[in-house]
């Protein structure tokens, strides 16, 4: 898939945070072979350039985050730390809102779109499944967009069908990743069977109980799921139709009285 004229080789994405160790990172995206890594400069900052050096060891496309940042200021700032450490102008886009649920917010998030789109930057906006905002992303630059599936590390899935199924078929040109709320490969293949582009699990692979194993059953979900989408799954039916028609075959009669 290309994204901002650059090709990548997955549609499976890997989040790098909360991994027992280095080593068993290393081993999952030996196992996913992910089209790309994210890496938060806050809240990986402890192993300063260390960490950040064995990530871009992986020979994977970087894709650096701004989570943990509440405001446009914060963000912007980290989003040109990001640029200078890793010599990209992506940057995932991320400005939380509520405490309580991490949820987005919306009026950051533009402004903040706005004002790096302009600075050179290519945003990969994380949202909420909301269409207006969407559009409003767009308008201020952004050319990707990250709806979350359920809020961050909850591992509920897709907790919003409609709204997302809403968003891919009013945009269906714009690259969708699915970001958030992914626990299980089901939902990953979900994901992709309504249409989205990609899917980015960070939490449900690196808390598993075997992080390479749940890699692997990730990345082969998100495959199956995409195969599934282009292969044109039927429309669900509120009646059963039999799959072998019974009238006219040699074997049925009326039984006598």
């Amino acid at each position: 898939m290309h994204l901002y004229d650059v090709e990548l080789t997955s549609r499976f994405w890997l989040g790098t945070a909360g991994y027992p160790s280095p080593q068993l990172l290393l081993e999952a995206v030996k196992a996913a072979k992910p089209g790309l890594v994210t890496c938060s400069l806050r809240r990986q900052g402890q192993g300063g350039g260390d960490f950040w050096a064995f990530l871009q060891a992986l020979g994977i496309p970087l894709l650096p985050n701004t989570a943990g940042c509440r405001s446009v200021d914060e963000a912007v700032n980290l989003a040109f730390m990001a640029r200078e450490l890793f010599a990209s102008n992506w940057l995932k886009l991320e400005i939380t809102g509520d405490d309580y649920n991490l949820q987005p917010d919306p009026f950051a998030l533009v402004d903040a779109t706005r004002e790096l789109t302009r600075e050179g930057f290519q945003i990969f906006p994380y949202m909420t499944s909301d269409l207006v905002l969407a559009k409003k992303l767009l308008d201020a630059g952004a050319q990707v967009l990250m709806p979350w599936g359920a809020p961050i590390g909850s591992g509920q899935g897709l907790n919003d069908i409609s709204s997302l199924r809403t968003l891919r078929q009013r945009l269906p040109k714009i690259p969708m990743v699915i970001d958030a709320g992914i626990g299980r490969p089901s939902h990953a293949c979900a994901a992709m069977e309504l249409g989205f582009d990609a899917v980015l699990a960070n939490t449900a692979v690196a808390q598993a109980g075997d992080p390479i194993a749940m890699a692997g059953a990730m990345a082969q979900a998100v495959q199956a799921g995409r195969a599934g989408f282009l292969a044109g799954p039927i429309s669900a039916r509120e009646l059963a139709q039999a799959s072998t028609p019974v009238v006219g075959t040699p074997f049925w009669h009326k039984e006598e009285s």
